[in-house]
């Protein structure tokens, strides 16, 4: 029974990854911001376990995950929670950039380098679910595709310094998908939001799924996912 750590399982794309590996009967390890948030996940996912820390704190972290119960071994770790706050950067503030640079980032950063040992000895899988704007920057979007852009950085490094120990790391780009996330980047830009022209977020888990099942013979380093409307 594979043993998966997943941040971001409570919506969207995270829940939807969650669901399918909770339906196979692999071991979930599900990530909450505090304990509240961690006895909802534990109603919707009977038998999985938690793990409590806020992300948006990276340096407690450590301190976080030093009072639970982690696993002896993780055959993978799914970055999927993410935060977003548009704006110009002539009106962004530092505590804007810090927000979503400790949650996209500098917090993946923290969980993989906590994680390592674990994955070492499953020779597991790190995905990094990052987003278009990893790739390239629109007006108003500076902070956010930085975290993004950082967030590619990280994963690239991490494939080269762990491929000798067998660890793998892809990184999933996808394009606007439908979920509370897409909503509140609608209301942020004043446009109305219809979840049906974007992409359904089970269309994304069923790539990431793809990525991690795919025998060790071949490894996905970067996936692309586009709205196909």
């Amino acid at each position: 029974m594979a043993t998966h750590v997943i941040t971001g399982a409570g919506s969207g794309i995270g829940a939807a990854v969650a669901r399918r590996l909770h339906a196979r009967g692999d071991e979930l390890m599900l990530h909450a911001r505090d304990a509240g948030r961690a006895k909802e996940l534990a109603a919707e996912f009977p038998g999985a376990k938690t793990l409590v820390g806020d992300l948006a704190d990276p340096d407690r972290l450590s301190w976080a995950f030093s009072h639970q119960t982690l696993p002896d071994r993780v055959d993978s770790l799914m970055h999927i929670a993410g935060v977003i706050d548009l704006g110009p950067v002539g009106e962004l503030t530092p505590k804007t950039w810090r927000h979503q640079l400790n949650v996209n980032l500098i917090a993946p950063a923290e969980l993989t380098r906590h994680f390592l040992p674990q994955l070492r000895v499953a020779q597991g899988h790190v995905i990094f679910v990052n987003s278009g704007s990893g790739l390239n920057a629109g007006r108003e979007w500076s902070a956010y595709a930085a975290s993004k852009h950082g967030l590619k950085a990280l994963a690239d490094s991490l494939r080269h310094e762990e491929h000798a120990n067998g660890v793998r790391v892809t990184s999933v780009y996808p394009g606007r998908t439908a979920s509370p996330m897409q909503a509140k980047v609608h209301q942020q830009e004043g446009k109305e939001y219809d979840p049906a022209m974007w992409i359904d977020p089970e269309s994304v888990a069923t790539t990431i799924l793809m990525a991690l099942d795919l025998p060790r013979d071949a490894e996905v380093h970067d996936l692309t996912v586009r709205p196909g409307r």
